[in-house]
């Protein structure tokens, strides 16, 4: 059987793939838990209890496994009361036949213990017979018309055909006969209890030799945890016995009685239990999470989710730094005026000479900038061109820029004026700008300490 989370899950699954309407909607569910943390397993279980937010899905699983475990439990005590009853008629006498009674109470157990670990070394990994899932089938427990109980039925009809049902029923099975050997050892302490008994042993073929090696084998195990075995004398007393014997040979049979019981029949069933239990639990069947639907849901919730605060702003484009040439300098204004006469003294050192500079001037329309071009294409100069911090980074502007500094011919550099007399936050916006228009152009911005 599945898991009770793993039943409510696969139910959840079977009826939306039928277009069931659920007390909550599942697109809402699976794009919430998108976020939260879990296992794929632990994630789909939180999710069919959340679809399931009314619980009447995980009613009507609690209803079937119910009444299928106690249709289990019920037959348990039936069987055990039948053990009880059928061992109390046996022991109506005074005088009790030992081996008779106990081949009465352990040869057909034996039979089907012995047949039972046969075909299960033959049936290694086949699945059994399915009679329980038809003595038990869920439509037969449970009526019902609706989406939810036929989905539910099916379910458990499908589990019941699995293979490590096998298992299963055989813990059952074993779990029948634990009961019965449970009754027949509750009917044995209560009729010692009140009821005196002898217990003789007859045979024609067997001697009392014979006897007396075979009782002793069979009181092996029972003597290794305390159980009494009856001796040779007792042994020998106890043929033919018609009167009652000796309370304390009586003791020593009834002691052997309860030991076999015990040692020959509920402990090798019991371990017969635990076993298919172990087996069951290793061949349970579980969700299986590969299937489409489930895959599809665990493909969404692994997709990344970017919210603002993943997100990483690219760094800003920044202007080369200037190199300035050692040779021959041209100086010139684009547009706007400097407030200083010797401006661009703040971007150069002291090894530069003013006869190694020529001033230009400004250059403003488009008889400057046709002067300066035909200058620039005459004389091998690098230039340095002053923008004041004002000037706006238009087309125009932009490709007087571009102009210039395709004709001169050892370069050109800017030097960006009077920025300290604006708004810092204007001058950060502007200064950027400048730096995003120059790296792009790869003309170098000097450093004039404003």
């Amino acid at each position: 059987m599945l898991s009770p989370q793993d039943q409510l899950t696969e139910l959840v699954r079977t009826l939306e793939t039928k277009q069931h309407v659920f007390a909550t909607d599942p697109l809402l569910v699976t794009e919430k838990l998108q976020t939260e943390d879990g296992t794929p397993i632990q994630k789909l279980h939180r999710r069919a209890s959340r679809i399931d937010s009314n619980g009447n899905l995980a009613r009507v699983l609690g209803k079937i496994d119910g009444r299928i475990k106690g249709i289990m439990t019920v037959m348990s005590i039936v069987w055990c009361v039948s053990g009880f009853l059928g061992l109390f008629t046996l022991l109506q006498a005074n005088v009790v036949n030992f081996f008779y009674v106990l081949v009465c109470l352990l040869g057909f157990h034996s039979i089907m213990l012995v047949g039972w670990l046969v075909l299960t070394l033959m049936n290694r990994g086949k699945q059994s017979s399915n009679w329980f899932a038809n003595f038990v089938s869920p439509s037969r427990l449970i009526r019902g018309k609706d989406d939810v109980t036929l989905a539910a039925t099916e379910l458990y009809e499908r589990q019941l055909e699995h293979s490590g049902m096998r298992w299963y029923l055989g813990k059952f099975s074993h779990q029948l006969w634990l009961a019965t050997l449970t009754g027949m050892l509750l009917a044995i302490i209560f009729l010692l209890i009140v009821r005196q008994y002898s217990f003789s042993w007859e045979s024609t073929l067997l001697s009392d030799q014979a006897l007396i090696t075979l009782t002793q084998m069979l009181g092996w195990l029972p003597s290794m945890v305390g159980f009494d075995v009856p001796d040779n004398t007792a042994i020998v007393q106890s043929r033919l016995v018609t009167d009652a014997l000796p309370l304390s040979v009586a003791r020593q049979w009834a002691s052997l009685l309860i030991g076999s019981l015990l040692m020959y029949g509920i402990v090798p069933r019991a371990l017969a239990w635990i076993f298919c239990a172990l087996m069951f639990r290793r061949k349970k069947m579980r969700l299986d999470i590969n299937l489409p639907y489930y895959q599809k849901i665990i493909n969404f919730w692994q997709r990344k989710v970017i919210d603002a605060d993943d997100f990483k702003q690219a760094p800003a484009p920044v202007a080369p730094k200037a190199m300035v040439s050692a040779g021959k300098k041209l100086v010139a204004l684009l547009e706007y005026p400097a407030d200083q006469s010797n401006w661009w003294q703040a971007g150069l050192d002291d090894n530069h000479s003013n006869d190694e500079i020529e001033d230009f001037g400004i250059v403003d329309d488009r008889d400057d900038m046709a002067r300066l071009l035909t200058y620039l294409d005459a004389h091998p100069v690098q230039v340095i061109l002053g923008i004041h911090s004002k000037a706006l980074l238009d087309r125009g502007t932009l490709r007087k820029l571009d102009q210039i500094a395709a004709h001169a011919k050892h370069g050109a550099v800017v030097q960006l004026l009077n920025g300290d007399i604006i708004d810092i936050d204007e001058k950060t916006g502007r200064y950027q700008q400048w730096q995003t228009a120059l790296a792009a152009r790869e003309i170098g911005l000097v450093d004039s300490h404003h």
